[in-house]
């Protein structure tokens, strides 16, 4: 049974109910005005009438009670039946079927109308066509000889009473038939409304309260036969938020609502009429929009598309807290990619996660090819999760070198996934998937544990100030229990937390949750440090290094390798360095490849760097063999 079954059902029993209630009532009114007529005929009646009322008034009485303690059908069928009797009584003993009373039958019909259903109504007609022909029957044969009285003013009040009840009961007749239309339309009115209701949530999304996937794949299809008329395309857009989980994950879903209500709402704005914002589901919308395959109508396609990015990627302001998430978009577009929302809604989710291996915040068109590279990301995650369970990985470890004395002080932990082809999977393609699959915490804390005990090691045999750096997910402060994880790494290799510096990515910053910057606060407590890696590829704002308590500042790369040959990386290299220096932080310079680059970064000022000038990452045999050397 649908929802619209159950509300016409309740309407049902409710107008059962209530005409009921209306039935009692309207019974016990006839009863009480019918007993006045009679009072007032048994006050001029002489004779057997006086009987036959007195008999009637009684028998109203009785019906009167009944109808008082609700017993509406036993009180209908006395008073019908006692005034049937009456009648055919008064008419025997009177002028038969020209006798006064003849004209009461109507009312006891209308009364019939008004108390009973079609039953009762026949019943009584039948008795009423009956009774009148047994009166002619009679009067013929010459059993009983009718009566005509001579007409006196007692006659008078006889009809005037009759009068008086038949036209009370056709005005409670006509009143009540009135006040029922009135109350059906008014429930029909209600019914029709919430009916809207339903098929309002049935087809948008109760947060939002864009269109839902139901009713987008209407859209989708009503869109696309109007679009083939006028030989356009249409085009899906497929939208996925960046960096949302960290959010819902710290802040609560609450505030990961309101998020999803404010950037519908800015999306909303950025549409025209013929354009439709559709949410997917969790943190995904779909963007129908026309289009033709002209390459001006094309430009204008991508530029829609870079204003969505551009919305997307703005501050929002989330129960107090700022927060910066983007997006992803995939594109497929109909009929050239198929001409079914089901189709497309693939082939577009299949480009946005090529968007989002591109780096993110970017958008991607669908392109055939990558349907095998979807199979091959679902025959990876199955591996993975069966590597992550068996411990299926390798550390490899690269020297961090004091730019000044030459000597390593620290070694950063890579982690690198072995094939038995003899390849290696590098993170940059399985940690993403790790993250989508919540298998990142699992691998995370193995990874700790495996890079204290490997610095334990290194100290024991003589390296005594070697300190060990390990990348840390976002997503691990989601469960908080990052420093339980660290405790016991650090118990179980007898390592000073003074040891491990903890190397975080600037995605962290798009979220100032207190329950991270709390888990940060108490590592640091420990003696842990904070890096922050590839500094200046994202988020870029030093404001936030204090507050996350970061020591140190790596400069990502794409800074380091073009100074020697592009003086344009120069002066932003300086300001990171100078900037940090000012805020007490040392800083790292990833990707030095030659001697020139050291010498620059010396005289910048930077302190430490990293790159295959003096290594590539090596593993725990090749790692222990150049540092015993």
């Amino acid at each position: 049974m649908d929802n619209n079954d159950e509300l016409y059902n309740v309407v049902e029993v409710n107008s059962a109910q209530s005409l009921s209630q209306v039935r009692r009532h309207r019974l016990l009114q006839i009863c009480a005005v019918s007993a006045l007529g009679l009072v007032a005929s048994l006050l001029v009646a002489r004779g057997v009438a006086f009987t036959i009322f007195a008999s009637g008034l009684i028998s109203l009485l009785v019906a009167f009670l009944l109808a008082y303690r609700h017993k509406v059908q036993a009180s209908s069928f006395v008073l019908l039946s006692a005034m049937s009797a009456m009648l055919f009584a008064l008419a025997l003993v009177g002028a038969g079927l020209f006798d006064i009373a003849i004209i009461g039958y109507p009312c006891l019909l209308i009364f019939a109308a008004i108390l009973g259903g079609v039953g009762l109504f026949g019943t009584l007609l039948t008795l009423t066509i009956v009774q009148c022909s047994v009166l002619v029957w009679l009067n013929l044969s010459g059993h009983v000889v009718p009566s005509t009285p001579k007409l006196s003013w007692e006659h008078l009040i006889f009809v005037q009473v009759i009068f008086v009840i038949t036209g009370f009961s056709v005005y409670v007749l006509v009143r009540d038939i009135k006040q029922l239309m009135l109350s059906l339309q008014k429930e029909h009115d209600e019914v029709q409304l919430s009916r809207k209701q339903i098929q309002h949530l049935a087809h948008h999304d109760p947060l939002t309260q864009l269109p839902n996937r139901l009713h987008g794949e209407q859209l989708f299809q009503r869109l696309l036969k109007d679009l083939r008329k006028a030989n356009k395309q249409l085009a899906l857009l497929f939208l996925d938020l960046d960096n949302f989980k960290p959010v819902n994950d710290a802040l609560g879903h609450v505030a990961g609502d309101i998020l999803l209500e404010e950037l519908a709402a800015r999306l909303s704005n950025l549409l025209s009429k013929d354009q439709y914002l559709i949410r997917f589901g969790g943190d995904e919308f779909l963007v129908l929009t026309p289009f033709t395959n002209e390459q001006n109508n094309h430009l204008s396609l991508t530029q829609f598309v870079n204003t969505l990015l551009a919305e997307c990627a703005k501050e929002f302001e989330v129960q107090q807290n700022r927060v910066v998430v983007s997006s992803s978009i995939g594109i497929a577009l109909a009929p050239q990619h198929g001409e079914h929302f089901k189709e497309l809604c693939r082939k577009a989710d299949i480009a946005m996660y090529k968007a989002k291996s591109d780096g993110r915040n970017t958008y991607c068109f669908y392109a055939p090819e990558q349907d095998a590279h979807s199979e091959e990301r679902f025959t990876l995650l199955q591996k993975l999760r069966s590597a992550v369970a068996n411990k299926d990985f390798e550390l490899y470890y690269q020297p961090i070198i004091d730019l000044h004395t030459g000597r390593t002080a620290s070694v950063e932990a890579l982690l690198r996934w072995p094939q038995s082809d003899g390849s290696m999977i590098g993170p940059d393609k399985f940690i993403p998937l790790a993250e989508s699959a919540g298998v990142i915490n699992t691998l995370g804390s193995w990874v700790i544990a495996q890079a204290c005990l490997f610095c334990a090691s290194q100290r024991e045999r003589g390296h005594s100030d070697l300190r060990i750096a390990v990348n840390i997910s976002a997503l691990q402060f989601n469960d908080g229990m990052l420093k339980s994880y660290v405790e016991e790494a650090l118990a179980t290799a007898k390592l000073p937390p003074e040891a491990l510096e903890l190397e975080l990515t600037e995605s962290l910053f798009l979220n100032e949750s207190s329950a991270i910057l709390q888990q940060l606060s108490a590592l640091t407590d420990m003696g842990i440090t904070i890096s922050i890696d590839d500094f200046g590829t994202g988020y870029s704002n030093l404001a936030y290094l204090r507050k996350f308590n970061a020591s140190t500042l790596k400069i990502d790369r794409s800074f380091i390798h073009p100074l020697t040959s592009d003086d344009n990386d120069v002066p932003l290299v300086q300001a990171m360095i100078t900037m940090a220096s000012s805020l007490g932080m040392h800083t790292i310079a990833e990707g030095i490849e030659d001697e020139a680059t050291k010498q620059m970064l010396i005289e910048m000022g930077c302190q430490l760097g990293q790159g295959y000038h003096w290594s590539k990452p090596l593993n725990e045999q090749e790692i222990t063999d150049k540092l015993r050397n």
